[in-house]
């Protein structure tokens, strides 16, 4: 079954890069790259040096905005699931915040953030943004994770005097974490996304900034060689999620078959 598994997606790779090769057969630099002239601008980027720190600073961006959106995130969804006087002032809000791209604050971020240095100039801008990006969909998931508790346990609990923080811990908590975990790795794949767009402005680092430094220069063999590492970062930090979840799951004996 492994070995199916590789052979079939070695193939399906192998299957795109063909097609991407024929469509852009003959193609400089200047125009849409083929995969070799990627290869080589990957290569060119990465003798530079600028390419690992662009990647550090972009990692740096998605891990501080997802912590603080985990930290907000999960407790507020919590509270809004299982407190109707909370989830009464709060949902509202949160609704209505929700539909907004985290792109369109971009412009704001910029004028709030853009003059304070931290590592970085704007640095909190691309950062706040990714954290709007994460926040929703681990509010969303955390929330409906508690709307999706079976009554009974919390039932059979307060038969045994379990109430207050014993019950978040003992019953919601576990109850709840295997969809606050899939909410937690979708959120991770969006901060991925996000900070990308969010580099293009505003910020003199990071993959995003490359590719936009790179499309003003008509170096579009830097720009696909960029999109190849986020690819292949995105898939890393999608990894790490799945396997954070399994084995949570497994210590808590619900782990997927």
């Amino acid at each position: 079954m492994l070995a199916r598994k590789i052979l079939l997606g070695t193939l399906g790779i192998g299957i795109f890069l063909l097609i991407w090769h024929l469509a852009t057969l003959g193609n400089s630099r200047t125009d849409v790259p083929g995969p070799w002239l990627a290869f080589n601008g990957l290569i060119e980027l990465a003798g530079q040096g600028v390419l690992w720190r662009y990647v550090i600073a972009s990692v740096f961006r998605v891990a501080w905005g997802f912590f603080l959106a985990a930290i907000v995130g999960i407790p507020l969804g919590l509270a809004i699931g299982w407190s109707l006087w909370i989830r009464e002032l709060l949902n509202p809000l949160v609704q209505a915040l929700r539909p907004i791209s985290p792109i369109a604050w971009l412009p704001i971020a910029v004028l709030v953030f853009g003059g304070v240095q931290w590592w970085e100039p704007s640095d909190l801008a691309a950062i706040f943004l990714i954290f709007l990006a994460s926040l929703f969909p681990i509010v969303t998931a955390a929330t409906s994770s508690v709307g999706a508790i079976d009554e009974k346990y919390l039932r059979a609990a307060e038969n045994f005097g379990v109430r207050g923080l014993p019950l978040l811990r003992l019953v919601i908590l576990p109850a709840a974490l295997p969809q606050i975990l899939t909410g937690l790795r979708l959120a991770m794949g969006i901060a991925w996304v996000v900070v990308v767009a969010a580099e293009m402005l505003g910020v003199q680092s990071g993959l995003g900034f490359q590719i936009n430094d790179s499309r003003n220069n008509l170096r579009y063999d830097f720009v696909v060689a960029a999109m190849l590492v986020i690819s292949v970062i995105g898939m890393l930090l999608d990894a790490a999620m799945s396997r954070i979840e399994r084995t949570s799951l497994a210590r808590t004996g619900m782990a997927r078959r």
